[in-house]
């Protein structure tokens, strides 16, 4: 995100193509950060809301947002001297009126809650790995999983900022969430593209040493597997805060 600060409030002026902040569909050019992780930001002096930031690297962001758009598409008026003001800071600055979407994004089956955009898929099963989880796991344990033939749950699937949460789709109970710290890698079906898979750390105080899992997921299409698979390995990077 690109942010500037106009009378004490934090603009965001841009949200960065390829970003975490784009790919969670959430903020958009216009919007007022309020607070971060309830750290106050109204009359934020210049540079405060990238000082928090970088504080909070690597951990779940909670974004308290003021909209630019009322609800009924016309300009929140309050706003109107805020913006008036950055416009004549930024003449080339434009409102975002949606989330940007590519065009492989279309009919893929999506969930809004909360805000956020989360995936709807299946999930297939977990099976343990012992004390390595490096990616060549997968080849074994995939099919292990996929031999139970156990019946799918229908999930709701959330990659955020720092970590990736996993809810039952029918009632919203929080069935896991693992931090990148905690996921040793993360690939998808050669044979099945649809099909992709986590291993993750389930024992880190276990006095023979961690131990890992394998989380085996299904998705609606190779299109969304592709994007998701992408989505959890740039979540290894972490995001990189533009202000």
């Amino acid at each position: 995100m690109v942010l500037r600060y106009v009378d004490g409030r934090v603009f965001v002026t841009e949200v960065l193509p390829e970003s975490q902040a784009e790919a969670d569909e959430v903020v958009l050019a216009g919007d007022i950060l309020d607070e971060i992780n309830g750290c106050c930001l109204r009359s934020a002096s210049p540079g405060q809301a990238g000082a928090v930031l970088q504080r909070l690297k690597g951990e779940p962001l909670a974004l308290r947002l003021l909209r630019w758009r009322w609800h009924d598409g016309s300009v929140f008026e309050p706003l109107l001297p805020y913006l008036e003001a950055l416009k004549e800071k930024e003449p080339q600055f434009q409102l975002q009126h949606s989330p940007r979407h590519s065009p492989r994004d279309e009919g893929q089956p999506r969930q809004l809650q909360g805000g956020r955009l989360l995936y709807k898929l299946r999930f297939l099963g977990q099976t343990s790995v012992g004390t390595y989880g490096g990616k060549e796991v997968l080849e074994g344990a995939v099919p292990a999983v996929l031999e139970r033939n156990l019946a799918p749950r229908e999930v709701l699937f959330d990659v955020r900022e720092a970590e990736v949460l996993v809810q039952e789709k029918a009632s919203s109970k929080l069935l896991c969430r693992h931090s990148y710290p905690s996921i040793s890698c993360v690939g998808r079906c050669t044979w099945s593209p649809r099909i992709f898979a986590l291993c993750v750390l389930s024992s880190p105080e276990s006095p023979d040493g961690s131990t890992f899992h394998c989380l085996v997921f299904a998705s609606s299409s190779e299109q969304e597997c592709e994007e998701i698979v992408g989505r959890i390995a740039a979540g290894f990077k972490h995001t990189e805060w533009f202000v």
